[in-house]
């Protein structure tokens, strides 16, 4: 990318940050009354629905900590963060310290503790309240949800698991991915060389077990030893799960120097974009069969939001690392697709779900798997990365 291309896309993921989707939240998501933030939200920002998502509540208190963190000392990010930290704090746990899925507008449970991923944002959130607020309870708190999380790791929805696993043994890529994004997190926050191994660990099982070589592809299931199942779980692609734990790899091969590392991710992030890319109508596949069967999600040729998001900073950092123009040409690629298809100039913030030919199916701008957290990120980060490019700060 030329210097003037560089600047030109800078400015407009910094302005698309802090002058609409930033602005959006802050408007239209906070609970003055009873606390948190209201995440169902109409396309103009109308509250659709009160119920409060936990990991949802956790990723809005990450965005607005990390952009205090990061992106400037804004007092009125940091009181935003405050506001759900409380709300996480009070609220957030059941009584043997496991975090909720979903709670009514009070804070009373609605869904139990099913699954590990509530948990694994109320890590990130707390940790980066810490930093921000300078709170020693959310770091610990961050710390100890962290450690409760690695104890779970093999059974992550315990007594909620409705699978016979002796039958058909599994391994997901859901696990390990986020493993690797909020260990290094906590990591830069409060270094431990343990958490360090806990990341080598997860890097080595995504890229040594999901990552198959010879049939250039990057696996959502697994057999234990890296097989793969002939069925509906074991033939899985979740490409815009495969870019993202790309990236993720990516910053932790950029802080070390690794280059083997970087040329391994980048070359699956290629199969993966690839297989992923629809030739007749543009964007990434929700899902695909690898064999080309059927596939079992009946979604699977939806365009989503998060998946391009996260493909545009993996292609970008991906060109930064590397040089190849082969990245630059597909994160121009998905940069004017996405642009021209999610973002709604008359309200504000991005739509999160297009069909195939890319016309929008929902209109609201949160709800129930959507929130504060997926577009600010991408745009800080791609924001932040073409700064670093262009030389600047």
């Amino acid at each position: 990318m030329n210097q003037i291309d560089i600047l030109q896309s800078q400015n407009i993921y910094q302005q698309a940050l802090l002058e609409d989707v930033i602005p959006f939240w802050e408007k239209h998501s906070v609970d003055a009354q009873q606390g948190g933030y209201f995440t169902c939200l109409e396309r103009d920002g109308t509250v659709y629905d009160t119920d409060k998502f936990m990991w949802l509540q956790a990723r809005q208190v990450w965005t607005f900590a990390m952009l205090f963190n990061h992106q400037e000392k804004r007092s009125s990010w940091l009181e935003m963060a405050g506001h759900g930290a409380d709300f996480l704090r009070r609220f957030g746990r059941n009584a043997t310290g496991d975090w909720y899925f979903a709670l009514d507008r009070a804070g009373n449970p609605l869904v139990e503790a099913y699954n590990i991923f509530s948990d694994c944002f109320a890590v990130i959130a707390l940790a980066e309240f810490a930093e921000a607020a300078e709170e020693d309870w959310a770091k610990q708190l961050a710390l100890k949800t962290y450690w409760r999380i690695q104890q779970r790791k093999d059974n992550p929805k315990g007594r909620f698991n409705k699978r016979i696993t002796a039958t058909r043994p599994l391994l997901s890529m859901a696990l390990p991915m986020i493993t690797i994004g909020l260990t290094t997190v906590l990591n830069r926050l409060f270094p431990d060389p343990e958490l360090d191994r806990v990341v080598d660990e997860n890097i080595q099982l995504v890229m040594n077990k999901f990552v198959d070589r010879r049939l250039k592809t990057v696996f959502e299931h697994v057999s234990p030893d890296g097989s793969h199942p002939n069925c509906f779980e074991g033939r899985l692609l979740n490409p815009g799960h495969a870019l993202e734990a790309m990236w993720f790899i990516l910053e932790v091969a950029q802080l070390r120097n690794d280059r083997t590392l970087v040329n391994q991710a980048t070359e699956a992030m290629l199969w993966t974009i690839e297989r992923g890319w629809d030739p007749e109508h543009g964007g990434i596949f929700y899902f695909l069969d690898e064999k080309g069967a059927p596939p079992e999600k009946l979604e699977w040729d939806m365009k989503l939001w998060w998946v391009h998001l996260e493909a545009i900073y993996a292609f970008l950092l991906a060109h930064h690392l590397t040089g190849e123009k082969v990245f630059e040409k597909w994160f121009q690629e998905l940069h004017q697709y996405t642009w021209s298809h999610f973002p709604d100039p008359e309200f504000g913030e991005w739509f999160g779900y297009l069909n195939r030919r890319g016309e929008v199916t929902h209109t609201l701008k949160g709800g129930k798997w959507k929130g504060c957290f997926h577009v600010p990120r991408a745009l800080f980060l791609c924001a932040q990365l073409l700064a670093k490019m262009a030389g600047g700060n």
